[in-house]
């Protein structure tokens, strides 16, 4: 694949308009979303792989960030999906809570098990249901895709192909939203300051090794040094091969941020070292990694969602996506609504 620098996929998303390229929730999560989808294999449609669809997700997996300040309750629902503070040993922000591995299956079940763990969950938040959700809304844009791209290659009617053609095209931009959303929060979870209770500084928690207590150290490990060091060409040389087992979305989610948590102590050690000043190699390394896990995971999500989208039934009555594809049934009053 040919190499082009995150400054000209920035350029292709803002036609030439001046940008300020720092922190992670620019710089950081451009780079998750543009190193994902420059990297989704062939068969996936091509409406995603283009230099437009690489530029819109870079774009739209800041998103996110940028609806923050609307005011209540819009900032205090969204903002708590960004992280999830885990103690050392996995439980959810206190060790009465539930672990990772106890996640319940919905959101709802969560806050009321925090509640009655006497947790907040605006203190704990929800980041992996927030990648769930995610997840399951792009295989839902990608099963709607593949039925009207099918309906519209077979349907005779001019009115009912152009309606297809044109609920096609307003899928295409609503996947690449999505999918840059979801590209926000798999970057969100590769940062190790959002999976743990040591968020920003080690915090009023026993600290032997005498790790820092300032505030400044999650900012500027976001919106200074990672803007400075890192590179779109090492974080896609840093990415991982696919891994596509197929394994149940929650517990795929569990693993990451489990992952993800590992790398709190490593990050504090090498803060203390000093390895997050000026452009310290090491501290490069290890902003570049994360970002590499982010951008691959992301990859892998999407293809995921890809092939799980052609099992998928929809609209209504329900249609199931291989039979459109097959041929053997008209989707016409399921896509256009059977009212």
């Amino acid at each position: 694949m040919k190499r082009i620098s995150l400054a000209a996929v920035v350029l292709v998303a803002v036609a030439g308009a001046a940008v300020q390229v720092s922190a992670w929730g620019s710089t950081g999560h451009r780079m998750v979303g543009v190193a994902a989808v420059r990297a989704l294999p062939d068969d996936l449609p091509a409406f995603m792989r283009t230099p437009g669809a690489v530029a819109d997700v870079g774009e739209f997996a800041r998103e996110p960030d940028r609806w923050k300040g609307a005011g209540q309750p819009h900032d205090r629902e969204r903002d708590t999906a960004h992280f999830v503070d885990l103690t050392d040993d996995g439980h959810v922000l206190s060790p009465a809570a539930m672990t990772l591995d106890q996640l319940p299956e919905l959101k709802s079940q969560y806050d009321a098990q925090l509640q009655a763990a006497g947790v907040d969950v605006n203190d704990a938040g929800y980041l992996p249901y927030a990648i769930m959700d995610g997840w399951q809304q792009l295989v839902r844009d990608l099963a709607y895709w593949r039925v009207l791209n099918a309906a519209e290659a077979r349907e005779t009617d001019p009115g009912r192909r152009a309606w297809y053609r044109a609920d096609r095209q307003r899928r295409e931009a609503l996947t690449l939203r999505d999918l840059g959303v979801l590209g926000h929060y798999v970057g969100d979870a590769s940062q190790p300051h959002h999976v743990s209770i040591h968020y920003n500084g080690w915090g009023d928690y026993p600290n032997p090794q005498g790790f820092t207590n300032s505030r400044r150290t999650h900012g500027d490990f976001e919106n200074g040094f990672v803007g400075r060091t890192t590179r779109l060409d090492a974080v896609e040389a840093a990415m991982r091969a696919p891994a596509l087992d197929d394994v149940a979305l929650k517990p795929r989610v569990v693993a990451y941020l489990k992952d993800s948590l590992t790398y709190v102590v490593p990050f504090y050690e090498l803060e203390k070292a000093g390895g997050f000043r000026d452009r310290d190699a090491r501290g490069a390394a290890f902003a570049t990694g994360r970002l590499a896990v982010a951008a691959s995971e992301l990859r892998d999500l999407t293809i995921l969602a890809w092939r799980a989208s052609g099992e998928a039934s929809i609209g209504w009555p329900a249609i199931k996506v291989a039979e459109v594809e097959a041929g053997s049934i008209d989707p016409w009053l399921s896509m256009i609504g059977d009212d």
